[in-house]
C-alpha cells in the first residue's frame, strides 16, 4: 500500500485548464498520481509523494489555476494499492 492524498476540487475547475495546470504543479513538486474530471463538475486528484510536497500540492490545489475559481476542496489520506511512477492527466 502506498500512502496517498485523494482530493475532490469543486468550483469553476472544468474547461479552464485546471487538469493541465495540476499536472504541471505535480511535476514541479515531484508528485506522482493522476487528475481527472468528474461528471458532476468536480475534479478528482490522487497524489503520491513525500508529505511536505503533498502539503504544498494541496495548498496549490486550493488556490487553483489562474482561470479557475476553487470553491471547495476535500482531501483525505488513504493507503492506495498502486504506486504510480509519473503524474498523468486523465479524461
Amino acid at each position: 500500500m502506498t500512502r496517498s492524498l485523494h482530493c475532490l476540487v469543486s468550483g469553476k475547475v472544468q474547461g479552464v485548464y485546471f487538469r493541465s495546470w495540476t499536472k504541471d504543479q505535480a511535476d514541479n513538486l515531484g508528485i506522482k498520481g493522476w487528475v481527472r474530471n468528474l461528471n458532476d463538475g468536480r475534479v478528482e486528484v490522487l497524489s503520491q509523494g513525500d508529505e511536505e510536497s503533498l502539503q504544498s500540492f494541496k495548498t496549490r490545489l486550493a488556490q487553483g489555476s489562474p482561470m479557475s475559481l476553487v470553491e471547495g476542496i476535500e482531501c483525505n489520506w488513504m493507503d492506495y494499492d498502486k504506486a504510480y511512477d509519473r503524474f498523468e492527466q486523465r479524461l
